[in-house]
């Protein structure tokens, strides 16, 4: 008889179904999904194995989906997480129907409660312009200015990924077990990445980031080390030690530069993912063009930018219109 679903690992983690740890795995090897959100479909199935007991997964039925949902939100869970562990179960059972030939995906019709809509934050374009303009990233004889200026107009000229910029190798490689994920087209000037979902997606590159870039290039290989992995040595952007720069690093000095160029809040990768959006939206006005460039698989997800461009919009009103604020007398 099978070992009861919710038993443990030495650890103290809740031991996976086989089912599980396939898709996951399929996740991680086919669909290339980032080891960070992997994770944390991990967690999200490792609760819902608890939640089940000892009844195995593909017993599962509409209903037990609902009542592990009601459970969860009674516990304080908030409408965000539950919508993105419904996602996890969702995408799990989805998997899983055609191969255990189950009549329905149990989680396909359920809703998460509704949750507010928190828009993106984003800069302001002389924030931005203050950001990557600041004094301290114009020092020509500073490596590690070189590579940051590099990093920083590039987020912000193609609206990356925190994942997909230091994913980036300097010019496409497949050799010695090493694929390159997303890669650096000077010639084109553009910037190829894999996104999530492993779709793929070409970028332009502005004028701005091109020559820092440039700049970065001339100096990248000082870093390098002979003994250099594959990976390493393909990389585009590189820590001091010769090796892929990590996410870790990239988010340290972007707050480190926005605290010295005076920003009043506190600035990570994804704001100037956001800051991109919102401004190409306020020239162009084009959705489904930002849509494209942002790698959305839903058009959904890109019109809450266009909820900010509302907001610059109204704001500008507020502070320019003659009769905006004035009272009727």
């Amino acid at each position: 008889m099978p070992a009861p679903s919710h038993t443990s690992e030495p650890d103290g983690r809740t031991r996976l179904p086989a089912s599980v740890s396939n898709w996951l795995s399929e996740l991680t090897t086919q669909r290339r999904y980032s080891r960070h959100t992997v994770k944390a479909y991990e967690r999200d199935l490792a609760l819902l194995v608890t939640l089940a007991g000892d009844r195995p997964l593909e017993a599962m039925a509409n209903g037990d989906i609902r009542q592990f949902l009601s459970r969860l939100h009674a516990q304080g869970y908030q409408p965000r997480s539950l919508a993105r562990i419904l996602a996890a179960w969702r995408g799990f059972f989805q998997w899983l129907a055609p191969m255990a030939s189950l009549p329905s995906n149990p989680a396909q019709d359920v809703r998460a409660p509704k949750r507010a809509s928190n828009l993106p934050k984003a800069l302001s374009v002389d924030q931005t312009q203050a950001l990557l303009d600041a004094p301290v990233m114009q020092a020509v004889n500073d490596v590690v200015n070189h590579r940051d200026r590099a990093m920083f107009e590039l987020l912000y000229s193609s609206g990356l990924r925190l994942s997909e910029l230091v994913g980036l190798d300097i010019s496409y490689c497949n050799q010695e077990g090493h694929s390159s994920a997303g890669w650096l087209n000077l010639a084109d000037r553009e910037v190829h990445v894999t996104g999530k979902g492993g779709k793929r997606r070409s970028v332009p590159i502005g004028a701005q980031a091109m020559q820092a870039l440039e700049d970065w290039i001339l100096v990248r290989s000082s870093w390098l080390s002979p003994a250099a992995t594959v990976n390493d040595q393909a990389a585009l952007f590189l820590g001091t030690r010769g090796k892929r720069i990590s996410p870790r690093v990239v988010q340290l000095q972007l707050a480190r530069l926005a605290k010295l160029a005076g920003l009043p809040t506190h600035v990570h990768p994804h704001v100037l993912r956001h800051s991109f959006a919102s401004h190409v939206l306020q020239s162009a006005q084009d959705l489904r063009a930002v849509q494209e460039m942002l790698g959305h698989a839903n058009i959904s997800t890109t019109q809450l930018y266009t909820k900010l461009d509302f907001q610059h919009l109204a704001s500008v009103y507020d502070t320019a219109h003659p009769r905006a604020n004035r009272k009727p007398e």
